[in-house]
């Protein structure tokens, strides 16, 4: 015990004498240890554990691949339901709804999200209430009312109602609706991401399509799922042909690869580069203390002779070797839970199911510090362990500094140096490609302007507004009112036109087209003021006019690309087209008379982002919001102020209009930019990488540092024989330069063949070529830059070394 005592406060003793060294090795672990284990906990919870429901490989989304390639949703109606519920490879089918409620039961009413649930599967999700019990077919008779039952999330539970543990059997009621709680689900229980589960009237109406979850069988792949669900779909097609693309296939994703993986690439992508900065900083450590531990190979060799075994020395170095172990571990657990959080807080919104829980993963945290203690204790520990008895002798007779000095110690640290130096530009590289691509995404041609304004979404309560010139009147009040406040510079309405990702994908018919194909478009229910609202200019011929708009007339304004792709000539104005889908389904759809009939183009706009920041403009065409509306519509507001600052007046106004309508997120427009998975992911990465690959430059340069200036040390007594015998200070300078150079330009060969097989990985993953001769000479001559500060110190203390003073070591 008391050697132990006097190990730790020598150990302390001669980490506190050199406290370069020791920061530098603290730190160098602790960065690797904190990033490594926050990125791998993100990872983790999205990609290897998302859901909470058991068999959740099993629980898939139906989706229509088209020609193109791209996702079509499929949802089935009712009687739809019943019959892929009689397929061989279905275990069965949950439908689903949404909409938006509001609490009136309470002084302030809340807005919330329900979510509608067929109760006829009732084992779909595998999981139990953590209170009272979930929805049961009995909820939900067929062909009833359902009954007026509600089962509460965690989290609404515990805000609502303060986590109540007699919240069971109370009545909450939701516009003017006593609804009994029946149930409260366990804390991960977030399908939908709503406040609550409502049992579902399925109708068997063919035109009320809802969401479906289906669940396959044990043993059964979602190939041979698909494979049998194929002709019953295209059956499905030939019953309602303006549902469906006029070519598909049909395929069943998990929703582990719907919602879990999409994220994947960009968190492994993070992986590989706080990997590489764990592996640059225990290279760091490990040279810091083999050039640390060479250098007092002389020590060990004159306590040897004294006396001491081999053993005791051990326990001495390991003393110290654990303490720089054990406080860069520390640090680096409190980095990893800072870090966490950071990177928690930077993942794009929605990119990730809500159920995934993202915490501290312990297994890893250990496994990185583990890496840590192996890699201090292990180099720490190499003098001793190398010293033998015939070497003592050997060593008293030559000095520290010509010890130190072996070649087999200059090549280990010059291999630990070069390796630090291809990781970081690699490294360097993948945050230069990262970033270029951000920045092109940054300044993409939008084709609108997004600043001062924003996006109001108005839902309307179930069997409010039904009548087509009600609900029309009512949007329309909504809009003139908001227009009217002085703060507002403009006001108009975007059912779904919101760019730069808008518009409803639908197939058209050209009036004496000869092709067969319906081409597909993106069509956009506005009003007329949208156009001046997002300064989209008008290049060719005229806007409908407001008592056009409020009759629902059969006027379309198109965009250039679509008059370009169909009408080269220019002639586009005037030719007539047919929206098949456009229909009157009361009471959720209302669509004007007359408006599945033939639309008469009468402008052309300008082009504006349509399919986010990186696809093509798709060709689109613009119709009043009149056309068809649905229970919900957006309310687009330019503003003289900052758009979010006038919400509140907003609001009111809204109140006086109908006391009890809500109004859902309110964005502005560059959040709807930056809110865009393309542009968060890809400033994810652009930002992660930059700092990471700046800690590494920082890492290398402190490694190739210490190696020079312990280089530089141990031939102290070489270079005052030279000086001695007539070589100049630039000579010295110079030789201690060109000893670096191998190492570095080693290192630099071996990143930029890292770099270029890493093409292929960039340009999939962050959009850009590491092949880019812009960017490899940029972080090549910023690691030349920075290798030659590293060295510039050390280089002028060689140069400057008095000849007999030098000589005297010996």
């Amino acid at each position: 015990m008391q050697s132990l005592l006097s190990d730790l406060r020598y150990a302390l003793r001669e980490l506190r004498r050199r406290p370069g060294f020791t920061l530098t090795a603290v730190l160098s672990l602790a960065l690797g240890i904190g990033a490594t284990s926050a990125v791998f906990s993100v990872i983790y919870a999205v990609l290897i554990d998302p859901f909470p429901y058991p068999g959740s490989d099993r629980i898939m989304e139906l989706r229509l691949v088209d020609k193109s390639g791209q996702d079509r949703f499929a949802g089935p109606n009712g009687q739809q339901a019943n019959q892929l519920r009689q397929a061989k490879s279905i275990e069965d089918v949950s439908l689903m709804d949404w909409w938006n409620l509001t609490t009136t039961d309470g002084d302030l009413p809340e807005d919330v999200q329900a979510m509608y649930i067929d109760p006829n599967a009732p084992n779909h999700w595998g999981i139990r209430a953590l209170m009272g019990r979930w929805l049961i077919p009995s909820d939900a008779p067929p062909g009833q009312t359902p009954q007026p039952v509600v089962v509460l999330t965690y989290h609404f539970w515990q805000r609502y109602y303060m986590g109540d543990p007699n919240v069971i059997g109370r009545t909450i009621q939701l516009v003017h609706k006593p609804y009994q709680v029946i149930g409260v689900m366990p804390p991960r229980f977030k399908w939908g991401n709503p406040d609550m589960y409502v049992p579902l009237k399925v109708t068997q109406d063919p035109n009320i399509r809802y969401a479906a979850s289906i669940k396959i069988r044990p043993g059964v792949s979602a190939e041979q799922a698909s494979a049998e669900l194929e002709p019953m779909i295209r059956e499905f097609a030939k019953q309602a042909p303006t549902q469906y693309p006029d070519t598909f296939k049909v395929k069943l994703r998990s929703i582990v690869e719907v919602y879990a993986r999409p994220l994947g690439p960009t968190l492994y992508l993070l992986l590989g580069a706080v990997g590489s900065l764990l592996l640059i900083g225990c290279g760091n450590v490990s040279i810091l203390l083999l050039a640390r531990g060479t250098e007092r190979q002389h020590e060990l060799a004159v306590r040897a002779a004294i006396g001491a075994g081999r053993l005791r020395m051990i326990q001495q170095l390991l003393t110290e070797s654990l303490g720089i172990a054990t406080t860069g571990a520390l640090l680096g657990v409190l980095l990893a839970w800072r870090g966490l959080s950071l990177l928690v807080a930077r993942l794009p919104e929605n990119s990730f199911p809500a159920e995934s829980v993202i915490k501290m993963n312990v297994p890893v945290l250990l496994f990185s510090i583990a890496l840590a203690f192996v890699t201090s204790i292990v180099f720490g520990l190499w003098p001793a362990l190398q010293l033998s008895r015939p070497e003592i002798a050997r060593l008293m007779q030559s000095s520290t500094r010509r010890v130190a000095g072996s070649v087999g110690a200059r090549r280990s640290h010059g291999a630990m140096v070069a390796a630090q130096v291809a990781l970081t530009l690699l490294m360097l590289t993948a945050a230069g490609a990262a970033g270029k691509g951000f920045l092109r995404l940054v300044n993409t041609d939008l084709g609108y302007d997004p600043h001062n304004a924003m996006s109001v979404p108005i839902p309307i309560h179930e069997n409010t507004h039904v009548a087509w010139k009600d609900r029309a009147e009512y949007f329309e009040q909504i809009r003139a009112r908001i227009a009217a406040m002085p703060q507002v510079v403009a006001a108009g309405i975007s059912t779904n036109a919101t760019p730069p990702s808008n518009g409803w994908r639908q197939n058209i018919e050209i009036l004496g087209s000869t092709s067969a194909e319906k081409p597909e478009v993106r069509v956009n229910f506005v009003s007329p003021e949208y156009f001046p609202l997002l300064h989209i200019p008008l290049a060719q011929g005229r806007l409908w006019d407001h008592p056009e708009t409020m009759r629902g007339a059969a006027l379309a304004v198109i965009n250039k690309t679509m008059a370009l792709q169909f009408w080269p000539a220019g002639d586009a104005i005037g030719h007539q087209i047919k929206i098949p889908s456009l229909k009157d389904q009361p009471p959720y759809q209302r669509a004007a008379a007359g408006s599945d009939g033939w639309f008469q183009i009468i402008g052309i706009a300008a082009d504006a982002r349509d399919d986010g920041l990186r696809n093509p403009i798709k060709p689109q065409v613009y119709v009043p919001y009149t056309s068809q509306m649905w229970m919900f519509t957006q309310i687009l507001v330019r503003t003289r102020v900052a758009p979010l600052a006038i919400l509140r007046d907003i609001r009111a106004q809204i109140v006086q209009i109908d006391p009890e309508q809500q109004v859902m997120r309110v964005r502005d427009l560059d959040a709807w930019i930056t809110g865009q998975q393309e542009y968060a992911q890809q400033r994810l990465v652009a930002t992660l990488f930059g700092i990471f690959s700046v800690l590494a430059l920082a890492l290398a340069a402190v490694g190739l540092y210490s190696v020079v200036s312990y280089g530089v040390a141990t031939r102290t007594n070489e270079f005052g024989i030279r000086m001695a015998l007539g070589a100049k200070a630039a000579d010295v300078f110079r030789m201690v330069l060109s000893s670096t150079a191998v190492n570095v330009g080693a290192g630099l060969a071996a990143g930029l063949l890292l770099s270029i097989a890493f093409d292929k990985l960039a340009t999939k993953w962050v959009t850009e070529s590491s092949r880019d001769p812009l960017i490899l000479s940029g972080v090549t001559l910023l690691l030349i830059v920075a290798a030659t500060l590293a060295c510039l110190v050390p280089a002028r203390r060689a140069a400057s070394t008095d000849p007999m003073q030098a000589l005297r070591y010996d």
